[in-house]
């Protein structure tokens, strides 16, 4: 199990209420930062730019590739991060890839400045996954990983994912134009630069 977390003497722990209002705002956050990245034809890091890469190379939905891609890190999350995290990191998976498919018969971009785009996905899914780490879950295996890693060494979470993202931009060069892979590592950048200044697990306290 992860490494105890220091709780400030006068944190609160979230009631079921406030978990719900927290995980939907960041689901709303970072599925709406995901359909405009989608609709650029760019990628990211983490779980959610491994499903991309896999849906614009093969023709898979990125709603079902991204389901199904996080589907082995749920028995890992079980017994490292706990029953409570697994299920509602299982929940906002799958609630994410439902609503980034049915997103786009409500919101369509007839112009999108591919500059604006990149930085707004990287400020709005930063935004949103703060809000579900805080509330105790996360949208992705690597984000489990990255979340365990800060939990027992104080590594911060978004660093973690920087490593993991070189790795997954080393393959989106080799299959992708060199302009996508450019403006996608911008909006990763932004991304988790969001997540490494903002996001301490000692601040907060989940349910």
């Amino acid at each position: 199990m992860p490494a105890p977390i220091p709780v400030p003497q006068n944190s609160v722990p979230h009631t079921p209420l406030e978990d719900l209002q927290g995980l939907s705002i960041g689901l709303i956050t970072t599925s709406i930062a995901l359909t405009m990245l989608k609709s650029l034809g760019f990628v990211t890091g983490q779980t959610a730019g491994v499903a991309l890469i896999v849906s614009y190379i093969s023709g898979i939905s990125f709603s079902w590739a991204f389901f199904l891609i996080n589907l082995p890190f749920y028995v890992f999350a079980w017994f490292r991060m706990g029953a409570a995290f697994t299920i509602k990191s299982l929940i906002c998976v799958t609630a994410l890839s439902v609503m980034v498919a049915y997103i786009p018969h409500l919101m369509t971009f007839d112009h999108l400045d591919p500059l604006f785009g990149t930085i707004a996905f990287g400020v709005l899914c930063g935004f949103g996954l703060l809000g579900v780490f805080r509330h105790n879950a996360s949208l992705g295996g690597l984000g489990v990983i990255a979340l365990m890693v800060q939990d027992r060494t104080g590594f911060r979470a978004g660093y973690v994912q920087i490593a993991a993202d070189i790795l997954i931009f080393a393959t989106a060069a080799a299959l992708l134009p060199l302009r996508v892979v450019g403006f996608s590592l911008l909006g990763a950048l932004v991304l988790n630069g969001v997540i490494a200044f903002n996001h301490r697990r000692d601040r907060y306290i989940g349910s």
